[in-house]
């Protein structure tokens, strides 16, 4: 199955945002997204390698919508059920009339996930994938997690 993305996008905060970047950037695909102004994640200051326009706020909600609006679709990754950033980021999806996918990651078997996000982003015809989710220091281990998932598949 060919999955036609060309492009990945994100916030940058810790976690999921990352884990789906540094994907990207494993695999070659082109990436980007919208962070807070002044780069700021809950680790201090996003690093320069990931290639993300500041917004003109350092407010997250501002970010998130940005990102939903200005992708085809939006990938959230969580370990466990929609809270906080996560559930927003799904509200901005459903305003903005945008196609999203909630995986739990702890519910999931990883081939299942492969699985569903490679229907999805096909059935949905996909270019600019945003992909959001949990931070790190809520959800341990999802930078790796949504990392594995994303290099699997995209290979």
């Amino acid at each position: 199955m060919m999955i036609a993305v060309a492009t990945i996008i994100s916030g940058g905060q810790t976690g999921a945002d990352r884990g789906a970047l540094d994907a990207a950037i494993e695999i070659g695909i082109p990436h980007g997204g919208t962070c807070p102004k002044g780069r700021v994640a809950e680790d201090g200051t996003i690093p320069p390698k990931y290639l993300l326009k500041e917004s003109g706020s350092k407010d997250s909600p501002e970010r998130t919508e940005t990102n939903v609006a200005n992708s085809d679709g939006t990938l959230i990754c969580t370990f466990g059920r929609l809270t906080g950033g996560s559930k927003v980021t799904a509200e901005f999806a459903r305003k903005h009339g945008k196609p999203f996918l909630h995986l739990d990651l702890n519910a999931e078997a990883t081939d299942y996930a492969v699985k569903c996000v490679r229907e999805w982003l096909t059935e949905q015809d996909i270019k600019t994938l945003n992909v959001a989710g949990g931070r790190e220091s809520e959800s341990a281990g999802l930078h790796g997690a949504v990392k594995d998932l994303l290099t699997r598949v995209f290979r």
